[in-house]
């Protein structure tokens, strides 16, 4: 079995793993896991081991589905000065894969473990059932404490989200993956070096976006 296989049925079995995008893009790892999985244990770890913003990346059908525009193209609509514009937007040259924020309507404030776990696993289950939009505005609101991340394509992006999301449909999963970057105590993003250590300490498995890139694009071969 290959470490992607591997990563499948880590994924499965509602684990954790580490993906990092590349040295040539934001050369960052996240905690990944399964959005339908998540805990409020889960919330607790990506946000004391990780520390980064915890997300829930879906696909591009899910997010026209549930009628969730890019964030930056609401914004260039509005004509809001601080539209992401060409070369603006990163310093890797990518446009963002951000939409909304939202909560499920059963949270308080949002933001507890309990509530984001709440929010990203209900999300997850809508995402799941190939629900409407307006079982969308019937449980959740806007603006929240989760973030909504939508995937362009692998073949556009090489982001977290599209990694992620790709590698839940090798799987014949969800397509709904809580995703949250690695920092380091440094002040910065935690280092490949870093992350592959934290994956060997806690037994996770550890996969690279050039393994998916390889495997669904020919990239590499």
């Amino acid at each position: 079995m290959g470490r992607l296989e591997d990563a499948i049925s880590a994924l499965k079995r509602g684990e954790f793993i580490i993906l990092h995008d590349g040295a040539g893009r934001e050369n960052e790892a996240d905690m990944v896991m399964l959005a339908e999985k998540i805990t409020p244990e889960a919330v607790r770890r990506m946000r004391k081991d990780a520390g980064g913003l915890i997300c829930v990346a879906i696909d591009e059908e899910a997010g026209r589905r549930l009628q969730l525009h890019f964030a930056v193209d609401v914004l260039q609509a509005a004509k809001n000065p601080l539209a992401c514009m060409g070369a603006r937007c990163m310093k890797y040259g990518d446009m963002p894969a951000f939409s909304i924020s939202i909560n499920h309507l059963s949270t308080f404030t949002g933001i507890s473990d309990n509530d984001r776990a709440k929010t990203i696993r209900e999300f997850a289950r809508l995402v799941k059932r190939k629900g409407s939009v307006s079982e969308f505005k019937e449980n959740f609101r806007a603006i929240g404490h989760v973030f909504i991340l939508v995937s362009r394509g692998l073949e556009k992006r090489r982001g977290h989200t599209e990694l992620s999301v790709e590698l839940a449909k090798i799987g014949g999963l969800t397509p709904a993956m809580a995703i949250c970057e690695m920092l380091s105590d440094s002040g910065k993003s935690a280092s490949k070096k870093e992350a592959m250590a934290y994956a060997k300490r806690n037994g996770l498995i550890f996969i690279e976006g050039k393994e998916l890139a390889a495997k669904q694009l020919g990239v590499g071969r």
